[in-house]
């Protein structure tokens, strides 16, 4: 039995969908039903029912996006910073492995050589480094509650993605906006997310921190220039001047930008498609899907 918390969200629908695929009996573990906030009341229903495996990927993220989490500050702290704690003391005392969902934005733009951050890097975009958004803050407190625990995957997600027009989507973002910021990012396709961290439990490979991102980078530009050529879309993309001009006119809070390196999981032998292929890939599936 897999327990899931979090199951109803973007990324929890996903792994609800890759259980089902492999035929895995789970258990969508809803607040609303249980309140697994509760430390006591978690570790004694683990205890009780001795999951084999547990993932998390409850959190909060903000809607339409992060600037929310700069008015929900109290919700957006318990849920990123506070819940990983609670959830990993749980799973301890209960002898469960479990898997945290993560965040890559707590980095900003690239290592000083220009390669992409590693899972040992000091995360440069948080409240210890006084330049972040309240969401990246949380989220680098959310793994710095997790240090040194030896029974947990962290997976580092950015930027999810896929060929299904979704809110929450990176692809239908870029096409909902009216003016786009010209940035470089590592970005996550959310099947083989979902895919790759479960893996890291199948396989059974060290517990740690993974940095889950489709190999590469790639710049706002290319995707629109994607979004084209495969016909999602013609519209005319507007951008910003600059970085300045998005943070006067558009946005309460900086956003991380980054770029990061995903070979410790590729090490361990759980492959992602490279960046621009995969995003192209999902284009042309969204085209079919709308014919």
């Amino acid at each position: 039995m897999i327990y899931l918390l979090g199951g109803s969200g973007y990324v929890g629908s996903a792994y609800q969908a890759l259980l089902q695929r492999k035929g895995l009996p789970f258990r969508n573990l809803r607040r609303a039903d249980f309140d697994y906030t509760d430390q006591k009341a978690l570790t004694e229903l683990l205890r009780r029912e001795k999951p084999e495996f547990l993932i998390n990927a409850a959190g909060y993220t903000g809607k339409p996006n992060v600037d929310a989490c700069e008015l929900h500050k109290a919700v957006c702290l318990f849920g990123n910073g506070v819940l990983p704690g609670i959830i990993a003391q749980a799973c301890t005392d209960a002898g469960v492995p479990w898997g945290h969902v993560s965040s890559g934005c707590i980095y900003t733009g690239s290592r000083a050589d220009g390669t992409g951050f590693t899972e040992t890097d000091t995360p440069n975009f948080s409240f210890r480094t006084n330049n972040c958004s309240f969401y990246s803050g949380t989220k680098a407190l959310g793994e710095e509650v997790l240090a040194d625990r030896k029974d947990v995957y962290i997976w580092r997600l950015r930027i999810p993605f896929n060929e299904i027009d979704n809110p929450r989507n990176y692809l239908t973002k870029l096409m909902r906006y009216n003016s786009l910021l010209e940035a470089t990012n590592s970005i996550s396709q959310l099947e083989e997310f979902v895919a790759a961290t479960f893996a890291c439990w199948e396989k059974r490979v060290p517990f740690g921190i993974y940095n889950v991102t489709n190999p590469g980078e790639v710049t706002t530009r290319q995707v629109v220039d994607l979004i084209k050529k495969t016909g999602v879309s013609n519209k005319n993309f507007q951008f910003f001047t600059d970085e300045a001009e998005f943070m006067r006119t558009a946005a309460k809070t900086p956003r991380s930008n980054c770029t990061m390196n995903s070979t410790k999981l590729a090490s361990v032998g759980i492959k992602m498609t490279e960046v621009h292929e995969a995003v192209e890939r999902d284009l042309r599936r969204w085209v079919k899907a709308s014919s």
